[in-house]
């Protein structure tokens, strides 16, 4: 299981191992001519994890707790835990980019989203393994983020360094939403960021505490353009259902609400490091996957 191979028991492997491991791959890789940056972010694999991306089987990662905070377009290194006690035997076995972000509650997680990534046999076999290396405070109820990545064998592609980065996404859409169930009242937000085909390539729903409706579609829009700009996408093409904030972005409608200046300011000010935004209103059946995202983060908050 890739998000579980990747992250080490806190009592397997000591500061030491890490340091050791960290100066013998980088001479790895100038030893193979692979020119990796050194920022770039890395996901560890156990052994017979690595060897299914390297057979082309193992497309998707699941993690928990994401220090690393991946995102789509993001490029990462990918290291084989040859022998997990010797990190003088690990070694990059490539690069990948990140083409798809989801976060799902451990107990949602559904037989589509295992399309690249390897079956436990029951939901207990899934609770238990994730438990062995995140800890007994995993429930069905904790997040789990579903990474899936297009792989790029780097020993096969010596000298290509560029090639990588050929893909990227460049133009998006985003469909974001919020809601209040009071109004003011117990508020999220959630947004769903698109390729220009309709696959949905990053999907999000976070609970904000007590606001009003219009706070939560604001804080929805400026959410979704933060993770767009993340993805370092140039054209983004927003959908809201709420025509207030649509009509206020293209400034056909003057914003009133002194409460609502600051985040109106603040989202002005990030649209306008992309090359475009633009701005469109559609009815809430056309914004069914952002509506879904809030209602689950405004379930899973009740619940709690």
């Amino acid at each position: 299981m890739g998000g579980l191979g990747e992250r080490a028991s806190p009592r397997g492997h000591p500061e030491r191992h890490r340091e050791l491991a960290g100066h013998w791959l980088l001479n790895a890789a100038l030893a193979a001519h692979v020119i990796l940056p050194q920022d770039m972010k890395a996901l560890k694999l156990d052994h017979e994890l690595a060897q299914l991306v390297l057979q082309g089987k193992k497309t998707s990662t699941w993690r928990l707790f994401d220090d690393k905070d991946l995102s789509v377009n993001d490029e990462i290194k990918l290291i084989d835990k040859v022998d997990p006690a010797h990190p003088e035997t690990w070694k990059v076995i490539g690069t990948a980019r990140i083409t798809t972000v989801l976060q799902k509650r451990l107990g949602d997680i559904e037989l589509a989203d295992y399309e690249g990534h390897e079956q436990f046999l029951s939901r207990h076999d899934m609770l238990e393994t994730f438990r062995k290396y995140y800890g007994s405070d995993v429930d069905f109820n904790t997040v789990v983020k579903i990474i899936r990545f297009d792989f790029h064998n780097r020993t096969d592609e010596l000298g290509k360094a560029d090639d990588i980065n050929t893909s990227y996404l460049t133009e998006v859409k985003l469909y974001a939403d919020g809601g209040s169930r009071g109004n003011p009242g117990p508020s999220a937000l959630g947004y769903a960021i698109m390729d220009m085909t309709d696959r949905v390539v990053v999907k999000e729903g976070t609970y904000l505490g007590i606001t009003t409706n219009n706070q939560a579609e604001y804080q929805a829009l400026k959410s979704g353009l933060e993770a767009a700009a993340r993805m370092r996408v140039q054209i983004v093409h927003v959908y809201m259902d709420s025509l207030l904030v649509v009509n206020q972005m293209l400034g056909i409608f003057k914003v009133k609400n002194r409460d609502l200046w600051p985040i109106h300011a603040a989202i002005k000010e990030l649209a306008s490091k992309f090359k475009k935004v633009t701005y469109t209103h559609v009815p809430r059946n056309l914004n069914k996957i952002a509506d879904a995202a809030v209602n689950e983060a405004l379930d899973h908050a009740e619940k709690h």
